[in-house]
């Protein structure tokens, strides 16, 4: 099954990702009893599943495979792996030399260079890292040319040998009603060479996998859902292909005070009910700090004010957007004996020119009912 193609671990095992060892340990042995294959004799959809528990328990049980499936899901863990891209690693020069190269005898050129998989990396960065641009380090997996054997795959003071079957050539031909059709020899596997005595550190396929450190370079302005390129670091080639690309995606981490609204950013503050009826001056953080902002007297719950160009820069273009500050009146509870004089004071001396808002609500009222 192709990594692209491939389940969710988590989801074959019918957990969660935070799922505790033991947890994971229980459900494994629960499913693996209701499908294994001597409860199931000739159920091959039984068989399957088997393999597929086996598979994602084989992962998850580890702890420096989980860490790294977590990070990189199945292409961190199999070269192979397509990454998550749909199409990543796919070389549709390859397909189309497959088809008319089969029917006028041409084939693919043995020994043909492929281009390297592309793989994703999860990065994770603050509001603040997203709104002025950061830079960090990352660690990833990656194929690289086994040092032993040099990328050829045979034991050293070895070679490969040609292949007997299509004497090196790396194709078989033979007739196809009117067509000499040619195809990828079986033996060699379309090389051309066998390999009798494989290199042990490679075990015959000429790369091994390590790890490499990057650093990425975050622009200002990207939020989640931005991916970030670089190019050739990806899955090594093979036979002189190009490496694949790396893709960053970037997922932001919520802010407690601000709600971004593409370049603006939205923070709502509460004032008392005092401050919205006389008017004050209040301190209201932002991205470059705090700054002095007036409330006007009579002041309603809801209302916006805006503090322009202390929003969050335009992602490769210039200026910035503004912060939308939300006033938020807080109704007083808990109050004392004295407190609640006062107010039923104020009540009673009240007017309807103090309460404006009432006073259109009611009138709207006696329209629709009288």
């Amino acid at each position: 099954m192709a990594a692209a193609e491939k389940r969710d671990y988590y989801e074959i095992l019918e957990v969660h990702r935070n799922a505790a060892e033991a947890e994971i340990k229980k459900a494994y042995r629960r499913l693996a009893v209701q499908f294994h294959p001597d409860k199931n004799p000739g159920n091959k959809e039984a068989e399957e599943k088997f393999k597929e528990l086996s598979e994602a328990y084989a992962v998850l049980s580890d702890a420096e495979k989980r860490a790294t499936y977590d990070r990189f899901g199945h292409a961190g863990l199999n070269s192979s792996g397509g990454g998550g891209f749909s199409g990543a690693g796919f070389d549709f020069g390859d397909i189309f030399g497959d088809i008319f190269g089969d029917i006028f005898g041409g084939g693919r050129q043995r020994g043909r260079g492929r281009r390297g998989d592309d793989l994703q990396y999860n990065l994770e960065i603050s509001f603040e890292e997203a709104a002025f641009g950061v830079e960090k380090s990352i660690d990833i997996p990656y194929t690289k040319a086994c040092g032993v054997c040099k990328g050829s795959g045979a034991k050293p003071g070895s070679e490969a040998k040609s292949c007997p079957t299509c004497r090196g050539a790396g194709q078989v031909r033979f007739q196809q009603g009117f067509f000499s059709v040619n195809r990828p020899c079986s033996d060699c596997r379309g090389e051309g060479k066998i390999i009798e005595s494989p290199c042990s550190e490679c075990r015959g396929t000429g790369s091994i996998r390590d790890r490499k450190n990057l650093s990425v370079k975050v622009p200002p302005g990207v939020e989640t859902g931005n991916r970030l390129k670089l190019t050739g670091e990806g899955g090594q080639g093979t036979k002189g292909g190009q490496g694949g690309d790396l893709y960053v995606a970037i997922s932001v981490t919520p802010h407690p005070l601000y709600v971004r609204q593409g370049n603006d950013v939205v923070c709502e503050i509460p004032i008392s009910f005092t401050q919205a009826a006389l008017g004050c001056e209040v301190e209201v953080p932002t991205l470059d700090g705090k700054v002095s902002m007036k409330i006007p007297e009579g002041t309603q719950s809801g209302k916006a004010f805006r503090l322009k160009g202390k929003g969050v820069p335009v992602l490769q273009g210039y200026g910035r957007g503004d912060q939308h500050v939300v006033v938020k009146v807080e109704t007083p509870s808990n109050l004392n004996r004295r407190q609640k004089e006062i107010l039923e004071e104020f009540a009673r001396e009240g007017s309807e020119n103090a309460h404006p808002l009432k006073k259109n609500f009611i009138d709207k009222v006696m329209s629709v009912f009288n």
